[in-house]
């Protein structure tokens, strides 16, 4: 019996379409980031935009005004800052202000964001005091004279107070960062070529492990369903929110506990996309184009709704707001957090590997991606394959998210801006195929980074759709794909 013949021209529209969806998503935005609004009292917040030094180092001010701080009244009069030394926020701080007299007008700690706002009844001049006894280990001020500023503060605006600190001993010459940036203590500030090289090395592969974590899902979604899941990028950014309120607000579980817990949200959400939307549409045999364009709007849906409920800004988990403990290996330098980040990224990819190598719903997994209706003619049940493909994507997606907000900062954008590379990595290692999406999150992860050494870290992304591009031209089904049969 012949083989029945099958046309390369479905698997090129669907590759147009969705190019076709990344320009729709790009073009689309994000809803109610172009106009920043200040927050009410009572509402949740995201952290204000760091903050620049003035250009007068002796004025205590910022004349930009930069944005308000958490619990700041639209129209409220008072005085609020951001703390931060080596680009992390310092929790915890006591600022004091008090009036002409002296008499004490309020008092306040830094919270996560190392946010503080105070609010004072009358204008005036005030005089706004940092304990230094409440700075953590490691940090102090860059000038210990201005631990006291003098701030004169107007009616119906709250003015910003700025104190400079530092990781390590006070004086040392600040980074390129206005509120601290890298001091010489931060193992990421290298000053040889070697050295450049090696952390970008060491950054390129944490990147490109969480990517490759990240990623899996996408890839066995599309093997199983030959679903593009655009709406793969929010259930990264759910687990990394989701991790964030169980960990650093309210009730503080440690970031490992809330990772387990986010895992198995993940789970949920991945089952309740498959229950309850795609199944229905598999069962109505919508068209692939349609589902296409529901997968976008679901996409763009919930990142709006990840946007009410975790706001603009980003933040970072409060157990890894400061790290300074580092190894060195010859030429590399690595983070403790980093190391550890390393680890649990090499740990998740072996026990996949292993399922999809050794276990019965791996061998299964597998027969479905390669043929369907002959896996269901081998008595394998397709829907249950299906659904646990979602909850195994749904999970690794969402402790993805925890890992690269651990790595880097949480926004409610930062799936969205992680979905490209995502597709280059699946793309890059063959549709379809988990051990090619491994591969090629690490490739995409590195390329990005080693690229910043020659071009600006704003184009990074450009090198790596640049790679894509390259392999692509050489082995059109990615490195580990296998070629289409026609005919």
């Amino acid at each position: 019996m012949p083989h029945p013949s099958t046309s390369r021209t479905p698997r090129v529209l669907l590759l147009v379409a969705s190019i076709l969806g990344l320009a729709l998503l790009a073009a689309s935005g994000p809803v109610g980031a172009q106009d920043p609004i200040e927050p009410d009292p009572g509402a949740p917040t995201a952290p204000a935009a760091p903050t620049t030094a003035p250009a007068d180092p002796t004025d205590p001010t910022d004349p930009a005004d930069p944005a308000p701080t958490t619990g700041a009244p639209a129209d409220g009069t008072g005085v609020r800052g951001v703390l931060k030394a080596g680009g992390d926020p310092v929790e915890g701080v006591r600022i004091t202000v008090t009036d002409p007299s002296g008499g004490q007008a309020g008092e306040v700690t830094s919270d996560a964001e190392g946010m503080w706002f105070v609010p004072l009844p009358i204008p005036g001049e005030y005089q706004i005091t940092l304990d230094e006894t409440t700075l953590p280990g490691g940090v102090n001020l860059r000038d210990p004279d201005r631990k006291v500023l003098t701030i004169t503060v107007q009616g119906g605006r709250a003015r910003a107070a700025l104190f400079g600190l530092v990781v390590g001993d006070p004086g040392q010459t600040p980074g390129s960062d206005s509120d601290g940036g890298f001091t010489p203590s931060d193992p990421r500030q290298t000053a040889t070529t070697g050295e450049r090289v090696a952390s970008r090395l060491v950054d390129g592969t944490v990147f490109g492990l969480i990517l490759a974590v990240a990623s899996i899902g996408l890839s066995l979604i599309f093997g199983t369903t030959k679903l593009v899941n655009f709406a793969h990028g929010e259930m990264v950014t759910f687990g990394a929110i989701a991790a964030w309120f169980l960990s650093s607000d309210g009730e503080r579980l440690p970031v490992i506990i809330a990772g387990v817990i986010t895992l198995g949200l993940g789970v949920a959400v991945g089952a309740a996309q498959e229950l309850g939307l795609w199944r229905p549409l598999r069962k109505r045999r919508t068209g692939q184009f349609q589902i296409l364009v529901i997968s976008i709007g679901l996409s763009i849906a919930a990142r709006q709704v990840l946007l009410i409920w975790f706001g603009t800004g980003d933040r970072r988990y409060r157990q890894y707001a400061i790290q300074r403990d580092s190894w060195s290996l010859g030429p590399f330098d690595i983070l403790a957090r980093d190391a550890a980040l390393v680890l649990v990224c090499i740990v998740v990819l072996v026990a996949v590997a292993l399922m999809l190598q050794y276990t019965r719903v791996g061998k299964a997994l597998r027969a479905v991606s390669d043929n369907p209706d002959l896996a269901a003619s081998s008595g394998i049940n397709v829907a249950r394959i299906i659904l646990f493909v979602w909850m195994l994507g749904g999970a690794l997606a969402a402790g993805g998210g925890v890992l690269q907000g651990v790595a880097a900062r949480i926004d409610y954008l930062m799936g969205f801006q992680l979905l490209l590379l995502m597709f280059a990595a699946v793309i890059l290692g063959g549709l379809g195929t988990a051990y090619g999406a491994m591969v090629g999150g690490l490739i995409v992860g590195l390329t990005t980074e080693i690229s910043t050494l020659w071009i600006s870290p704003e184009l990074k992304t450009v090198a790596a759709l640049a790679v894509l591009i390259l392999v692509l031209l050489v082995r059109p089904q990615g490195l580990l794909g296998s070629r289409e049969r026609v005919g």
